[in-house]
């Protein structure tokens, strides 16, 4: 069992030998003996129930992942791009993607977890020897699931087939072939499904078996979700989709824009608001208990992991649904190899990658430390932010970048995202086998440096940008001291968070007024507070170059955007986000940047240096469908421009 309770590998591997992968819709169960017989009882429909969860995809593998190197958020080397089988991470960044060879085609898959949850609707009510209330919890897990895998379908390619129910294994051929539905209707069916499963799903996780299941905020959640990608701007009054019709003539996208449903994607982040925290569920803020020795931090650092912890840290309040059974620990690739005592540079280089980049153009979004962007800030030298400066702990610095070391002045008076989030050259990382707040672990990322590259033919271990994935490594998943090992503090992709719930319904709220209000303002000061920033009227008034920005519908979207794109960074987030607002056209249409990595002295390294210039057309916001797919259902309608 790969997802969620390991002891239940015998009916999983039974049912995924009876129900086989199709390479298009697969609406017609086999062996249908043999499914009846998996619901004879408790146990072997437990395995079931696992299974159904186990099509949710790898979102903490960045092989599996499409949203990690996809835009603009993190960057591969060349090395890396060319040791990665197919599909590569990046091969949609770098333009690669083909109608005959289309990368994380999912449709498949999910059409398959489609398929296995109608089964398991179908079966849960023969089962013996378990209670009602439990039969209903279980058969609203599995709508929920329905709901996820039809959103998830929907945000890689649009309007898709609904699937209510599976078809008898008698119907004929031509009845199999199905149409595509208006992404209007798929999100009408979304929202059925979770208003149907909603009163069943428990409330909150009880035991630790459980972790990872859906709850009935995840699930108000998914609708929220599935409401604001139906409102936005890519499926909401988007004329690129004009004549975009299927063979009846019926239009897929709707090309007239509602107001309404900004609305309606609103009520549903409140409801989801309401259901998370009645249900305990808080933004997570460290414990220092959590550290392994008896060490004081300061108030800095101890926020610096407050932002790193609401990613990696285990079972937290904040995680409203996190994917359990593949928990993350491929952190070699995002952590950087750091000089700690008892290591050495032979043993680093066997254990960690450190290839996951972001991009210069991350590092430039995040704030100043007065909590506005840097180009608005006039106390902030944006004009001079390339070039270099070196730390004083009379600056009071040391928390952040090591004393007297010489970095880019991009990297001094940021915000604590900044420096939670990403490791820079000269820049302090806490943790990792030192817990020792004062000892001031430092990055040193130049060529042939220990963070750096080594430049030697072959090597994959390096950041193709000179930014570092630090986010998205546990603070005591440690640098090892021994060959071939890595002591890794594995834990549970978030999927779903709740400072991520509070800048939707910001969002939505925003979107659905002639101008933002004080409760607009109070969801997204919620998340910035935690991040030791003031609220955005106070900032913009008394920071910003724009002081009324925060009072416009227009200038509030801008903000609610960078705000996401920040609280949010790594995480997965940013990819979709810049397709639904459609602007991934202008981002993935301008170069690429970083640091000169191979640079050994601090003149040669700070230079910035294009590493792609991607080209991204109005047909890449949505996925083609595959020649397969199409040659097997003659009712199927390509996506524009594939």
């Amino acid at each position: 069992m790969k997802r969620i309770i390991i002891k239940f590998i015998t009916p999983l591997v039974l049912v995924m030998g009876v129900f086989s992968c199709s390479e298009y819709l697969d609406l017609v169960p086999e062996n249908v003996p043999t499914i009846e017989s998996v619901f004879e009882n408790r146990n072997t429909a437990l395995g079931f129930r696992a299974t159904i969860y186990d099509y949710l995809p790898g979102f903490g593998n960045m092989q599996s992942n499409p949203a990690q190197f996809s835009g603009d958020e993190s960057w591969l080397n060349d090395d890396a791009f060319d040791a990665f089988d197919l599909p590569k991470p990046g091969v949609i960044a770098r333009g690669l993607q083909t109608v005959d060879n289309s990368a994380y085609d999912f449709w498949g898959n999910l059409y398959t977890g489609i398929r296995d949850c109608n089964v398991f609707l179908e079966n849960i009510d023969d089962v013996i020897d378990m209670p009602e209330s439990e039969k209903r919890q279980w058969a609203a897990e599995a709508k929920a699931l329905k709901a996820y895998y039809h959103f998830y379908l929907m945000r890689l390619y649009g309007p898709i087939p609904i699937v209510r129910t599976n078809l008898d294994v008698n119907t004929a051929p031509n009845d199999v072939q199905v149409s595509r539905s208006s992404v209007d209707d798929v999100t009408d069916y979304i929202v059925e499904l979770i208003d149907e499963a909603l009163p069943d799903l428990a409330l909150q996780t009880t035991i630790e078996l459980e972790y990872g299941t859906i709850t009935r905020p995840a699930a108000a959640m998914i609708k929220a979700k599935a409401l604001m990608l139906s409102a936005s701007p890519l499926f909401n009054g988007n004329s690129d989709y004009e004549g975009f019709v299927d063979a009846e003539g019926n239009q897929l996208i709707s090309t007239t824009f509602d107001e309404n449903k900004w609305t309606e994607a609103a009520e549903a982040c409140k409801e989801a608001i309401d259901l998370a925290e009645g249900s305990g569920h808080r933004l997570f803020e460290f414990n220092e208990g959590q550290i392994p020795t008896a060490d004081i931090i300061s108030d800095i650092t101890k926020l610096k992991l407050t932002i790193r912890g609401s990613v990696t840290a285990r079972n937290t309040t904040e995680v409203i649904w996190a994917i359990t059974g593949r928990p993350v620990t491929d952190q070699r690739r995002s952590m950087a190899k750091l000089e700690v005592p008892g290591s050495t540079v032979f043993i680093r280089r066997s254990a960690i990658e450190n290839f996951h980049a972001p991009t210069l153009r991350i590092a430039e979004m995040f704030y100043t430390e007065n909590g506005v962007p840097i180009d608005e800030d006039p106390s902030f030298d944006f004009a001079n932010r390339f070039q270099t400066r070196t730390a004083l702990s009379s600056e009071g610095t040391d928390y952040y970048i090591k004393a007297n070391y010489t970095t880019a002045r991009l990297n001094f008076d940021r915000e604590p995202r900044f420096y939670a989030s990403l490791g820079f050259d000269g820049g302090i990382w806490y943790g990792h086998g030192v817990y020792d707040d004062e000892a001031f672990l430092e990055l040193r990322a130049k060529g042939f440096e220990s963070g750096g590259i080594e430049d030697e033919q072959g090597t994959i271990s390096y950041s193709a940008t000179g930014y570092f994935a630090k986010k998205l490594a546990h603070f005591r998943t440690e640098v090892p001291t021994v060959f071939g090992q890595l002591p890794t503090r594995a834990y549970a992709f978030p999927l779903f968070k709740l400072s991520d719930l509070y800048l939707m319904y910001a969002e939505a709220l925003n979107e659905s007024k002639s101008a933002p209000d004080g409760e607009v303002y109070q969801y997204i000061d919620i998340v910035r507070e935690r991040a030791n920033l003031d609220g955005v009227v106070n900032s913009w008034s008394a920071h910003s170059i724009n002081p009324g920005k925060p009072t416009t519908k227009e200038g509030m979207r801008d903000i609610i955007r960078r705000e996401r794109n920040i609280e949010l960074v790594l995480e997965g987030h940013r990819f979709w986000d810049n397709r639904r607002w459609k602007t991934a056209f202008e981002l993935m249409n301008t170069p690429i940047r970083g640091w000169n990595i191979r640079g050994t002295t601090t003149d040669s390294y700070y230079n910035t240096q294009t590493l792609f210039q991607p080209v991204f057309t109005t047909r890449d916001y949505l996925w083609p469908l595959s020649l397969e797919v199409l040659l097997r259902n003659k009712n199927l309608i390509q996506n524009p421009g594939w």
